[in-house]
């Protein structure tokens, strides 16, 4: 896990680029220039930690050169295939990466799973190639514009090669952050400047200075069918195989690894079958004063059951003050998930005894976890269905400090939030969001829903519909940005071993009966567990990662946390 930046214009300072990221490479940073092409990179030592593993890392004959950011999962195997015609200096993965990539070309990426941004630079072609993990769990940002080309794991650091006087904001990015409560990939903030999709490759010419466009490598079959042909003990069996396999993969590291256990579900799984390995690992948990929004005893129903090495922290309104006001500095762009600020807390906390953690994070777009499609599917069955009373709207309204645009049920039109046909209009009504648009240059007939209707797919059972979704798009854009954000703040790895290939395409091979029998949520994961995790866990409400309402007053502006975020902390 590091920071990876570069391009092509020779006058930039790689220097003071790579420096905006020190804190995603504090055990090192190092520029080198092939040419008119820079690399620069902050090293995060996690494997091979000798100094002959620093990047950018060049290929025996000195012609194609590398930068990394990530991981790459059981690179064992692979190694030991490539060993065979190419010699290693180095037990990283960054080498292994170089070798493959010098046997299969740019197929390589079919031969590694993991989480990575990887940039290479050949110079038998004379062409930049960025890749992107599957799930989009490391970010890469790129910019280009008259025959300029530079990328970087963050936006910042595009930001220090260009110039932020020279970019310009995005009007269409700021409507759609009002909508999404994030930028939705590929757009950033500024125009010129993008984000690469996840499980897509880039290619830069740098003799012609072309950028060819962004492909996929790689893409997910997903099983339309309803009907179940598989018993639940075979996807029981399969589940716990693959989840076992990828928890030993990505315990691999020359640091301390501990596990982020939040009391639910998948991070219950996860810190279990890694508890299997190394019993004594670090359980790392983060609870609130308010009772409401703390989730820390069903951790310790965990941390009690198998004796694990439990540390946490229960976090009141004074906790957070220090950390109020820090998402423009940790995201770069307008983002308004304030559950970013506990995250970052119990990443601090972690950081302090181990350098690597592995999360629960994926498993609700995987297997159907989240409150919002049983929602949808009851509105399916009962569409006329109103909110049962005023007081129980009323009680949303308060506890999320607005209506917000995960509550599918605030109004008629809402209902409709999950065909995302509508996009996120239901916050147009409020006049202080609709007047601040006035401000920018964005079309009467913008729509608003173009990044849901790509992967809305009305042929495929509502279930898996709304999986698939949520997976191409709030996931990665959304859960997985802000903890590799705030993770690395404080130099954490995260690693995510619900996200490994074999569990993403075994998770989406699934019909949805198979996935969620009856509609129940998660229902084929709980069941493969259900000896191993206390059924309190396995079937309490769920409950998010959310701030108590009392903690984020100061954020709000017009009683609109998304508009006030923008407002106070991009002043934009």
């Amino acid at each position: 896990m590091c920071g990876i930046i570069g391009g092509n214009n020779p006058k930039w300072d790689y220097k003071s680029g790579i420096d905006t990221m020190r804190y995603r490479g504090p055990d090192g940073q190092r520029v080198r220039s092939f040419g008119d092409v820079t690399f620069a990179f902050a090293r995060l030592a996690i494997m091979d930690l000798n100094e002959r593993a620093m990047q950018p890392m060049d290929s025996a004959d000195g012609l194609v050169h590398i930068v990394f950011n990530g991981e790459i999962y059981g690179f064992g195997g692979i190694r030991n295939e490539l060993a065979k015609e190419y010699k290693f200096n180095t037990t990283s993965d960054t080498e292994v990466i170089l070798n493959a990539y010098l046997k299969y070309g740019d197929s390589f990426i079919d031969h590694i799973d993991g989480m990575f941004a990887i940039a290479l630079y050949d110079e038998r072609d004379r062409r930049i190639r960025l890749y992107r993990d599957r799930p989009g769990i490391k970010p890469l940002y790129y910019y280009f514009q008259d025959g300029e080309f530079a990328f970087s794991s963050e936006l910042k650091g595009i930001v220090s090669l260009i110039g932020e006087e020279r970019l310009d904001i995005d009007d269409t990015a700021i409507c759609d952050y009002l909508h999404y409560q994030y930028i939705p990939c590929p757009k950033s903030l500024f125009k010129n400047v993008y984000k690469l999709p996840p499980a897509h490759r880039l290619v830069f010419d740098t003799e012609q200075k072309r950028l060819f466009e962004a492909e996929p490598y790689w893409e997910l079959k997903v099983n339309g069918n309803a009907a179940r042909k598989r018993t639940e003990a075979e996807v029981s069996d399969t589940l716990r195989m693959l989840i076992r396999r990828s928890v030993k993969d990505q315990m691999v590291a020359d640091v301390p690894v501990g596990t982020f256990l939040s009391g639910g579900v998948d991070s219950s799984i996860v810190t279990y079958e890694s508890s299997r390995l190394k019993p004594d690992i670090c359980a790392f948990t983060m609870g609130f004063e308010d009772k409401a929004f703390d989730e820390t005893d069903y951790a310790r129903l965990m941390t009690d059951r198998y004796q694990l090495n439990a540390i946490g922290e229960i976090l009141g309104d004074k906790d957070l003050k220090d950390t109020k006001g820090k998402l423009k500095e940790w995201y770069d762009e307008p983002f308004a998930d304030t559950s970013a600020y506990p995250t970052y807390r119990v990443s601090a906390l972690a950081k302090k005894h181990v350098t690597v953690v592995l999360t629960g994070d994926g498993g609700d777009e995987l297997f159907g976890g989240y409150d919002r499609y049983e929602r949808y599917l009851n509105y399916l069955k009962s569409p006329g269905r109103e909110w049962r009373t005023v007081k129980q709207l009323v009680k949303y309204i308060l506890r999320y400090g607005g209506i917000t645009n995960r509550l599918a049920e605030v109004t008629e039109t809402a209902f409709n939030i999950y065909k995302r046909e509508q996009g996120m209009n239901l916050l147009y009504p409020n006049p202080a969001v609709s007047n601040y648009l006035k401000q920018y240059d964005v079309p009467d007939d913008y729509d608003r829903a173009w990044y849901y209707r790509q992967y809305w797919d009305e042929d495929l059972p509502p279930m898996t519909r709304v999986r698939y979704l949520d997976f191409k798009t709030y996931m990665h854009d959304a859960v997985l940005t802000k903890v590799d954000r705030v993770s690395m703040q404080v130099s954490l790895e995260s690693r995510v071993p619900l996200l490994s290939k074999e569990i993403i395409e075994y998770a989406f091979s699934l019909s949805s009966e198979e996935c969620c029998p009856g509609s129940r949520l998660k229902e084929c994961l709980k069941q493969a567990y259900i000896n191993e995790i206390p059924g309190e866990i396995l079937y309490r409400p769920k409950m998010g990662f959310g701030v108590p309402y009392e903690y984020m007053r100061n954020e709000m502006m017009h009683g609109h946390m998304w508009l006030g975020v923008l407002i106070n902390e991009w002043g934009i």
